[in-house]
């Protein structure tokens, strides 16, 4: 079975010309934001650092303590394994963070392998690591793997843009908003890419922090 891939700016735009003719709020958004960028990044042991470093954080947070792992080595497995919980903590970790990526040094988990797995395969994967949960791994499929069919229906600021461009009366659920999300498929991560444009433009325009 073959998975479609996003693997540049032109896949970005066929999607978001796919959603735009389909649907026309994502034409709106698409004028309010413009074409959003592709956010892929390597695959990998770092790559999954990140997005379990990224849970339950703003950005500007997650990436301070990103930061300050990569200067001490701590975003390969051998590196990270061979450095103590203080040291660790002294970077921003909590303690369950810590533990999580130590689980995930020690899983092995075959990277290479994932790239060939259907979408739910690969997720279930990683899953299966502890303190890898739904999002962190939609999230690890969608710009680590490029998967444009893929969607985080639990993430806060896709459900509050959602709510916004759709001006639904509250924020969508989850199980909601990943109803919501069937009818943009196959660009699903392209949707998922527009509405977290959409909001940042709008929160933006209104002066919201």
């Amino acid at each position: 079975m073959s998975v479609r891939v996003i693997k540049g700016e032109d896949c970005i735009r066929e999607g978001a010309e796919w959603l735009a003719a389909r649907e026309p709020r994502f034409a709106h958004a698409l004028e309010v934001a413009g074409l959003p960028p592709t956010r892929l990044r390597p695959d990998g042991f770092p790559a999954l650092v990140s997005a379990i470093v990224s849970q339950q954080l703003s950005v500007a947070a997650a990436n301070g303590i990103l930061g300050r792992l990569r200067a001490i080595g701590a975003d390969t497995p051998e590196g990270l394994m061979a450095l103590d919980d203080e040291a660790l903590r002294a970077c921003g970790l909590s303690r369950p963070k810590i533990r999580y990526l130590r689980g995930a040094a020690e899983a092995g988990l075959d990277f290479a392998a994932l790239r060939a797995m259907p979408d739910e395969e690969a997720a279930a994967a990683l899953v299966a690591l502890k303190g890898v949960g739904r999002w962190t791994a939609e999230i690890y499929l969608m710009f680590s793997l490029g998967r444009a069919d893929v969607f985080a229906p639990a993430d806060l600021a896709l459900q509050e843009a959602s709510r916004a461009l759709f001006d639904l009366p509250a924020r969508p659920a989850p199980p909601q908003l990943a109803a919501m999300a069937e009818a943009w498929s196959p660009w699903r991560a392209v949707a998922a890419r527009l509405l977290w444009a959409y909001y940042r433009a709008v929160r933006n325009r209104e002066g919201i922090t």
